[in-house]
């Protein structure tokens, strides 16, 4: 059996080779010494055949994992395995009850984070592409991923407010593996808060506060680089970086939202210090991870108090033309940033 696992959505075409990897453990070899994994950029004929052939004294059934293959740079070699893999699929043909069985024969497995497209004239691949066991594992969309998400909080006992999860989904996108994690530190969390809760409970609720106090996204750090260039008045390096996430196809609303979020709390830190509080006192009542308040006193150690609600006032005022539709985001951002 020749198994084609392919596509950019690798958590869950990894999630299902690790299926298969422990199904072949379970039914066949727990101890795996007929279950072995190749190097695509490495991998020979004489590697895989090594692998098919390697049945013990326990087990006659051999699995042969080969991970992205088509980053080999040999076409020699990948000309030679679409010829062996022929001869295979001529012999599956010879030798329906012990190959071409589910349960039977021999298995080799193809995992590769190609998505094809690039591959369209490559024999080898257009070969596997139509193997009867080939699957194409595509990003989710984010309408999918909002419902995959929430699936995975109620999976350990939790629930989670859908603006939290339109947020999470903001901050990470489609990458699954990284929304796990998230998930996890997030109801790890929550039943810390109230150790009364017990897992499966149900009783976790996560909601946007606390999104904001633990995750991190890549467009959240850039954003605070931005506001960062801001409050140094470094107006050419603050632009490139508002069009950088432009480019990078972040969201206005969400851009909007998190550049609004930053300010206020650089103007509630502003306002805390000059009531002569201290950085452990601003921790404590703006509920703030200290990380973000160590940070956010530089920043707004570049401002007067005057100045941030003036910025605050001005974000607020873009949010309401844009959100009416009388105004342009880009121009408007731009222009803030060009008067600071």
């Amino acid at each position: 059996m020749i198994i084609f696992l392919y596509g950019s959505n690798t958590y869950k075409s990894r999630q299902k080779l690790n299926e298969l990897k422990d199904k072949f453990r379970r039914e066949v070899d727990p101890g795996e010494r007929s279950l072995s994994v190749i190097d695509g950029e490495r991998a020979t004929v004489d590697k895989i055949n090594e692998g098919v052939k390697a049945s013990s004294l326990f087990t006659r059934k051999t699995m042969v994992i080969v991970e992205n293959i088509f980053s080999n740079k040999s076409q020699v070699i990948l000309d030679g395995i679409h010829e062996y893999l022929k001869k295979q699929f001529t012999l599956a043909k010879k030798i329906k009850e012990a190959v071409v069985k589910e349960d039977a024969g021999n298995i080799i497995i193809f995992w590769d984070n190609t998505t094809g497209e690039k591959l369209g004239k490559n024999k080898l691949f257009l070969l596997l592409s139509k193997e009867r066991f080939a699957q194409n594992f595509k990003p989710l969309s984010n309408t999918e991923t909002a419902g995959w998400l929430k699936t995975e909080v109620e999976a350990r006992g939790g629930k989670i407010k859908p603006q939290a999860v339109t947020y999470l989904v903001s901050l990470f996108g489609n990458d699954q593996r990284q929304l796990k994690n998230e998930v996890d530190k997030l109801v790890n969390y929550k039943r810390g808060q109230n150790r009364e809760l017990l897992p499966g409970s149900g009783d976790v609720m996560i909601d946007i506060k606390e999104i904001e106090d633990l995750c991190r996204g890549q467009s959240d750090e850039n954003i605070f680089a931005l506001t960062d260039a801001i409050s140094r008045k470094n107006k050419s390096l603050a632009l490139k970086l508002f069009e950088q996430e432009i480019e990078a196809g972040v969201t206005e609303t969400y851009l909007l939202h998190m550049i609004i979020r930053q300010f206020r709390i650089l103007l509630q830190i502003k306002e805390s210090l000059d009531q002569g509080n201290s950085s452990r006192k601003i921790i404590s009542d703006l509920k703030l991870h200290p990380f973000v308040v160590q940070k956010g006193i530089t920043q707004a150690g570049a401002f007067t108090l005057a100045a941030l609600k003036s910025i605050f006032h001005h974000l607020v005022d873009i949010d309401r033309q844009i959100k009416t539709g009388q105004g342009d985001f880009k121009t408007n951002i731009d222009l803030l940033i060009a008067k600071i």
